[in-house]
């Protein structure tokens, strides 16, 4: 009598317990690009279909305006490219705009409240609308502009940059002087596969993105001692400043100055240099800086991928040039 009790009772937890289990809330956590299930443990999947708008936070304003999505990419691509660089350069970066905006809806969705992103370039990615846009441009050319980046961005509707099937962080930058950088010598960390550093002839013809920074011996030492107060040179040294280490995308890694071995991003950050891609000298009172390209150098070339167009490239193949490994698919 016991066992038939006994069946009887495990029968009816098969009944009732299970479908509380089947019905119970489902919740989600993300961690390390998987998640957490009621505790298992599966791969993390997104329905990027449900993404139709975005929420802008605008940081002069402190507002937040929302826009559909193709829309929203019309004020990135108009800001963030030249609108005179070739067609499918442009719309590269409306592929390259898209991506990076579905990144960080969905890996930095608490990072501005109420808003999937905001309009700061040195924060997210630029963004301008329309009216402005126009007011920059010649007259002229303000219809046919325009035109041609809604042109660009409708063409590639729906287009994303994808590593194992889900949206890459779709880095980008002004000019790389000829070779990107992989983001461990800039942000540190292991780095995305996706990020490798890649070769683009034709960058040095966009000779407006060299420059050059010249500095007092006073300054120069001024700033570094405001944030290594130890810091100690003397000039009369043949090599009191040397770089030390080049990184693959030619930039540099380590600069031994005076008593200190800093790196080429903190130099750069710390005399506001266009590129870490920079040769230093000393003439009599200054320290010049002479400086090649311009942003941080990881993931696509904007003048890269316009010289790549001028060499007969489509956005496709531009894309596949500066991230390693990935495929474009429709979302």
């Amino acid at each position: 009598m016991k066992k038939y009790i006994a069946y009887l009772l495990i029968f009816l937890f098969i009944c009732f317990a299970i479908p509380i289990f089947f019905t119970s809330p489902f919740h989600l956590k993300e961690t390390n690009g998987t998640q957490i299930a009621n505790g298992i443990t599966v791969e993390a999947t997104y329905d990027y279909k449900n993404y139709k708008t975005v929420k802008l936070f605008h940081k002069d304003s402190k507002k937040v305006e929302e826009f559909p999505f193709e829309e929203y990419l019309y004020g990135v691509v108009s800001s963030e490219m030249p609108a005179d660089f070739e067609k499918e350069a442009l719309k590269a970066q409306a592929v390259v705009a898209r991506t990076y905006t579905l990144y960080k809806i969905v890996h930095n969705s608490k990072k501005h409240e109420n808003a999937d992103i905001c309009d700061d370039s040195t924060c997210c990615q630029a963004w301008i609308s329309k009216e402005d846009r126009l007011k920059k441009w010649k007259e002229e050319v303000r219809e046919e502009y325009w035109n041609k980046i809604v042109s660009c961005v409708n063409e590639t509707q729906g287009k994303m940059i994808t590593y194992d099937g889900k949206p890459i962080n779709a880095f980008f930058h002004s000019n790389s002087g000829g070779t990107t950088e992989a983001p461990i010598n800039v942000w540190g960390g292991s780095g995305y596969p996706y990020l490798q550093a890649v070769e683009t002839a034709g960058e040095d013809a966009y000779s407006q993105y060299a420059s050059k920074v010249t500095v007092t011996k006073k300054e120069f030492e001024e700033k570094i001692k405001k944030l290594h107060s130890n810091f100690k040179i003397d000039f009369t040294k043949k090599d009191c400043i040397q770089i030390k280490e080049n990184t693959q995308g030619n930039r540099v890694k380590t600069i031994a100055i005076g008593n200190l071995e800093l790196s080429g991003v903190e130099v750069r950050t710390l005399f506001n240099l266009k590129s870490a891609n920079f040769k230093v000298t000393i003439e009599k009172d200054n320290i010049i800086f002479e400086v090649t390209g311009y942003g941080h150098g990881v993931g696509m070339s904007q003048t890269g991928a316009d010289s790549l167009a001028k060499q007969g490239k489509n956005y496709e193949e531009i894309i596949h040039h500066f991230y390693t490994g990935v495929e474009i698919k429709d979302i």
